[in-house]
């Protein structure tokens, strides 16, 4: 039977009717291990009682007014994201896409406000992802996902992370902000050193440019910290957030100084979804879960823990598993053979891994996962990994 979707994604031949934590359970009664928690959305795993409770609680009560009228849940978000990062303002949309959109946009209304309306331009690094969009798809600089949509949108420069020679050439009259992602994702989870980053803040200092951190995929706990950018000591003056702010309800937002956010008047910008109290309701859970005391903390150590058994797994496997990127909970395998035959072998385990550029698989289990089932995933990891061997070994 002929889907009536529009085939812009390849699926695997699964579906889900629940799920429980860190599980997902098909109709058929057959439980998978998520270590793709919905490509990093599902941060306290499925079925989470306190988000259930709030989204169960807010539906009784109302979904949407827009944002002709105040909503106090979205008050309460904003002010919590505030007092918890370095901004002033927050805008809230629907994803990370529109979360990049608002960044842009706020950075080049900066510069017009102060009376240079000619520094539009920004500067992004190779290998990033900020969106589908086509403004996003221009920023992330991938032809892969450029062609054939049209003329790309003018105004990005890209250059390679690390080439400072490549960067301070890019930089010029018209450059408005330097973009990019504290760890690289979709891009195979290359992490930007954070001497790295305090450099980029320098420069953008230097320069009067605004500094933007894509931490979509990065926030919101992912790392150990609340937001990437924190392990390197630095401050964006923009940041945009989706993922797993809403642990699994679509939602989004832009963060921002109120110096960088000064051009950000009555009707430069809007949603009609974005900020619905269905969406705050279930944001505030995720904080209230999130800033608990120790929550972070324990965050690190799971991923610590992960890091330290998968070494011991690539030992076991060197011609699988060739190396480990990452940081918390947000982890990859650069493989010796194809990332999407290891994924689908790692399926046939019952295990669900995401794969990513640079034949990467990610490791992106929720933040609350246990010891055991991080000793039950790298058991399948290696049952994967084993068969690939196996093939190997035949064909010697």
């Amino acid at each position: 039977m002929t889907s009536a979707l529009l085939p812009t994604y390849v699926r695997a031949p699964l579906a889900f009717e629940r799920g429980e934590g860190a599980w997902l359970v098909t109709e058929g009664g057959e439980r998978y291990l998520d270590f793709g928690a919905g490509i990093a959305v599902n941060g306290l795993g499925h079925a989470h009682p306190h988000l259930v409770g709030a989204l169960t609680e807010q539906a009784s009560k109302i979904w949407h007014t827009s944002n002709l009228f105040q909503i106090p849940g979205g008050e309460r978000l904003g002010q919590r994201l505030v007092d918890a990062t370095f901004a002033d303002v927050v805008f809230f949309c629907n994803s990370g896409a529109e979360a990049n959109e608002a960044a842009i946009k706020i950075a080049r209304k900066y510069h017009a406000a102060g009376g240079q309306p000619e520094r539009y331009r920004i500067v992004t690094f190779a290998g990033a992802f900020h969106g589908r969009t086509l403004a996003t798809l221009a920023a992330g600089g991938q032809q892969k996902y450029i062609e054939g949509f049209g003329p790309k949108v003018e105004g990005f420069d890209q250059v390679p992370a690390g080439d400072w020679a490549a960067l301070e050439a890019a930089i010029g009259p018209e450059t408005a902000a330097l973009m990019i992602e504290p760890i690289q994702g979709e891009g195979g989870v290359r992490e930007i050193p954070h001497a790295d980053l305090r450099r980029l803040r320098e420069i953008c200092d230097a320069n009067g440019l605004l500094l933007i951190m894509d931490e979509v995929q990065t926030g919101v706990g992912r790392t150990g910290r609340l937001f990437a950018h924190e392990w390197s000591g630095i401050t964006p003056d923009i940041m945009s957030v989706a993922k797993g702010i809403g642990g699994g309800f679509p939602l989004g937002a832009c963060l921002a100084t109120r110096e960088a956010a000064r051009g950000m008047t009555a009707g430069t910008h809007g949603t009609t979804f974005g900020g619905n109290p269905l969406a705050m309701a279930v944001g505030n859970a995720v904080l209230d879960v999130v800033l608990e005391e120790g929550f972070l903390a324990r965050v690190a150590r799971s991923g610590l823990l992960l890091k330290q058994k998968l070494a011991a797994l690539r030992d076991r496997h060197p011609h699988v598993i060739q190396e480990i990127r990452g940081e918390g909970l947000m982890l990859g395998l650069k493989l010796g053979v194809p990332n999407t035959d290891f994924a689908a072998a790692a399926r046939d385990a019952h295990l669900l891994v995401i794969p990513a550029g640079d034949n990467i698989v990610r490791l992106l289990p929720p933040l609350t996962i246990g010891e055991a089932e991080i000793d039950e995933a790298v058991r399948r990891l290696d049952a994967a990994a084993s068969g690939f061997e196996a093939v190997r070994g035949a064909a010697e």
